[in-house]
């Protein structure tokens, strides 16, 4: 057998090869609820709202109350997965012309055994989102854009017993006979506006929901 050889010429190109991959799709469903997870820390919002979410939270927790904290901020990817499931589930969106974005390689609509189109299949998906993202009771689409996405929101409960006497930003004291005992008593609205958490402005739309302006 004969042996060719010849000269290797180096070169300074170190420019680094692009491959373009295409990404399968993976179907929509329950899975996808642990993707991208909402943060429930008050550390990760923005200021000023962070320092009067903090306050805020203390002022309710000294006088008794209990506080407990859903979500703060919100990734993108996120908002963008809750929203159309719940427009799929809930609002008869195609399945089929769902927009696509970035980083996300989710499939909305489903195929069924012969490789066609299952609208039933790709709806259910959805649903099992819905379920496992606990929006069965959630009144209005989540937005894709929203200030939790901004670190400017938060979703918490709240809860006391009796009369609640709790101290506004300025340090006076408020008595709070009225009920609801829960985040949806108006009284209670006016203390976290003083701290520049208001409630939001379609009120039982979206019962836990707070942000910076309401919204």
């Amino acid at each position: 057998m004969a042996t060719a050889t010849a000269p290797l010429t180096p070169t300074a190109d170190t420019t680094p090869a692009v491959a373009s991959v295409d990404v399968p799709l993976e179907p929509s469903g329950a899975a996808w609820v642990n993707r991208f997870p909402t943060s429930k820390s008050i550390d990760d919002c923005e200021e000023p709202f962070k320092t009067g979410l903090q306050s805020f939270v203390n002022a309710l927790e000294a006088a008794g109350a209990e506080v407990t904290i859903a979500a703060t901020y919100r990734p993108p990817e996120r908002a963008y997965l809750m929203h159309w499931a719940y427009m799929i589930a809930k609002k008869d969106q195609d399945p089929q012309k769902v927009p696509s974005m970035d980083g996300v390689q989710i499939q909305w609509a489903h195929q069924d055994a012969e490789g066609k189109y299952s609208k039933t299949a790709s709806v259910q998906a959805a649903k099992d989102m819905v379920n496992a993202y606990g929006m069965q009771a959630l009144n209005v689409a989540p937005s894709l854009k929203s200030r939790h996405t901004d670190g400017k929101a938060v979703d918490m409960n709240i809860s006391w017993s009796d009369t609640l006497k709790i101290n506004d930003a300025e340090g006076k004291e408020v008595e709070i006979k009225t009920t609801p005992r829960t985040g949806m008593n108006t009284e209670l609205h006016a203390v976290g506006k003083s701290y520049g958490v208001v409630k939001f402005y379609l009120g039982a739309v979206d019962k836990p929901h707070w942000s910076e302006d309401g919204k």
